[in-house]
């Protein structure tokens, strides 16, 4: 069995340096001899050994799958391939304008967008391993990081929060196929293992404040243009944008212009809340705001309108979003509340710790959080999915049909309050195998019993519990 797998990285491995060997040609800039100087640079080699390792795992594996996985994993391959040829172009390129690194960052956007592609819209059996693919190569937009005011938090924390969203698919993947394919069990390790903490720690090594661009007044200096991507086939009219987006905010608009997982990703910075704003109306609107990405209503025909806003300071308010993947909560405080009402096929990431989160009348919602101060409530809901990475005191789960916890070694103390509820999985990490989650099933069957006087009450124990 050891041979085999030997067997499948070294494959994998000769078919990225196949794919390498192709990009070069078109790739290479016209000084040869500086490319292939800086193509020795210790930060380089340490990417190529990245890519032959980490890569190579999430490959092997893809090919025990096959099908759309090791199709959507082999245009991971190749993003990573135009990530290297980036990371040495930075070193022969001045810092890009807000105007031109959307330009610069074209051929990753262009590769981005394929995997994209691939996941949008999806009813595969595979349709959690392309979203967790396609969703985590987000992260490789940290090459674009020019400095404060970007659009984007430093390249290590960028990292992490691309990959938080794409684990959201790929924790899924492992609670699906663990007692069923080990296979697609490693497919999804392997994955995040690339991300975090290869990825990162790679980025923390060599790049924690960002890519090294030439010194301004530098005779190798030229400004930003869009590189040869590595292959024909990833060309498309969409390489350029008409929209007047400018610096990462076109960046990340591009990246997000076709997928599930960022569409109608909108961030409210601080000068959009009450506090700081001048008319003192209460009411955050967009109007006028760069987003990171294409902001389009999201309510549906003769549906009430959606929300998406902060209001008095006080409280964030998500309502009536449908269909929205990309909702994104990021500057915000402990003195906050968080209320999210009708939204349906939905996911909402809260970056921040705030003072509680509801969610009601919401079904096949997905939310992500980094913590709460009191708790966290999910009321007459359908089909939701929590991810909670930090403390939580209390979940309240209130009339709800179908809701999977997914609970951190943080959160492990919390106390979960159920009324009136079926299908409550609670999900915690594996102690045996890292990596992987254990589910237990609530209660919710109770046998009363009158004795001595008074009534007692057990939970019905679920087989296999």
């Amino acid at each position: 069995m050891e041979a085999a797998l030997v067997g499948r990285l070294e494959a994998a491995v000769s078919r990225l340096e196949a794919i390498n060997a192709r990009a070069l040609p078109s790739a290479v800039p016209h000084d040869l001899v500086d490319y292939a100087s800086a193509a020795q640079d210790p930060a380089i080699l340490a990417f190529d050994d990245l890519v032959a390792d980490a890569v190579g795992r999430v490959s092997a594996t893809a090919g025990k799958i096959g099908a759309e996985v090791a199709e959507v994993t082999s245009v991971l391959e190749k993003a990573f391939l135009v990530g290297k040829d980036l990371l040495i172009r930075t070193k022969q390129t001045q810092k890009p304008t807000a105007e031109s690194v959307a330009v610069f960052m074209g051929p990753l956007n262009e590769t981005v967008l394929e995997a994209n592609t691939l996941a949008e819209g999806t009813r595969s059996n595979h349709a959690n391993h392309l979203k967790a693919a396609a969703g985590s190569l987000a992260a490789l937009a940290w090459i674009g990081y020019t400095g404060k005011g970007c659009g984007m938090p430093l390249p290590i924390a960028h990292v992490e929060e691309s990959w938080q969203m794409a684990e959201f698919y790929s924790n899924k993947v492992l609670v699906e196929y663990k007692n069923k394919d080990p296979d697609h069990v490693e497919w999804a390790k392997a994955l995040k293992e690339l991300y975090v903490p290869t990825l990162r720690d790679y980025v923390k090594r060599f790049y924690p404040l960002g890519p090294v661009w030439q010194p301004p007044g530098s005779a190798a200096n030229k400004a930003p243009s869009a590189p040869c991507p590595p292959s024909a086939s990833l060309v498309s009219s969409s390489a350029t944008s008409s929209q007047p987006k400018a610096g990462m905010a076109a960046v990340f608009a591009e990246i997000g212009s076709g997928k599930p997982v960022t569409e109608g990703l909108r961030k409210v910075t601080k000068d959009m809340k009450s506090k700081n704003r001048t008319d003192r109306t209460g009411i955050v609107s967009t109007e006028g705001k760069q987003s990171r990405s294409v902001s389009a209503p999201s309510s549906t025909k003769g549906s009430p309108p959606a929300k998406f806003e902060l209001q008095m300071g006080r409280g964030w308010v998500v309502e009536h979003q449908v269909g929205n993947k990309g909702l994104t909560i990021e500057d915000c405080d402990t003195k906050q509340s968080v209320y999210v009402f009708g939204c349906k096929d939905s996911v909402l990431q809260v970056r921040g710790k705030v003072n509680n989160i509801t969610i009601d009348k919401c079904s096949k919602m997905g939310v992500l959080f980094k913590g709460v101060v009191a708790a966290f409530e999910v009321v007459n809901c359908n089909s939701v999915e929590v991810q909670c990475e930090g403390l939580v005191p209390t979940i309240s789960i209130d009339n709800t049909s179908g809701c999977q916890l997914y609970l951190s070694n943080e959160s492990l103390e919390t106390s979960i309050t159920t009324a009136k509820s079926s299908e409550i999985n609670a999900l915690v990490p594996d102690v045996k195998s890292e990596g992987d989650w254990t589910e237990h099933s609530l209660p919710q069957q109770f046998i009363h019993a009158f004795n001595d006087g008074q009534f007692t009450t057990t939970a019905v124990c679920h087989s296999g519990a």
